[in-house]
């Protein structure tokens, strides 16, 4: 690992995507820094948009931290607004569901730790599943799974 620097106040963040009320900017904290084992990615979330669907991990705890801004972070516990410099950590499986939206008129930065740890993303709203490796990661709706046996001979 290097030892590389980025600030998580200003570091700079990219294009993102925007598609409908979604849109977060993101830069790689862990790629500017050379790690392998500790994820973290850090997503400016503009005011009126939400970072990314409700869902939960298996075999992946994240903690995000507030750098800026006011979101409002929803968990199977509800909502409720956060301050800068406030953390909240998700488990793993389906007590670590989560959200992040802004409803500010001010942009909010969040810093998104993790584990690293493959496996598969529920999207509990949308009942559809995130399944492979994060640059082949594939969705599938639950309705579509088929029996373990399905296509052995």
């Amino acid at each position: 690992m290097s030892a590389g620097v980025f600030n998580l106040l200003d570091g700079e963040t990219g294009e993102g995507e925007d598609v409908g009320g979604f849109l977060h900017r993101r830069a790689s904290v862990r790629s500017e820094l050379g790690a392998e084992l500790i994820g973290c990615s850090v997503y400016d979330v503009p005011p009126g948009k939400r970072a990314w669907p409700y869902h939960y991990h298996h075999n992946n705890e994240e903690w995000l931290v507030v750098v800026a801004g006011r979101p409002t972070l929803r968990t199977p516990e509800g909502e409720r607004e956060l301050a800068p410099g406030e953390v909240a950590g998700f488990p793993q499986g389906e007590a670590g569901a989560h959200d992040i939206s802004n409803r500010t008129d001010e942009p909010a930065r969040i810093a998104i730790f993790s584990t690293l740890r493959q496996g598969t993303v529920v999207y509990p709203d949308s009942d559809k599943i995130g399944a492979g490796p994060p640059e082949d990661r594939r969705y599938f709706p639950r309705s579509a799974a088929v029996d373990y046996w399905n296509g052995e001979d």
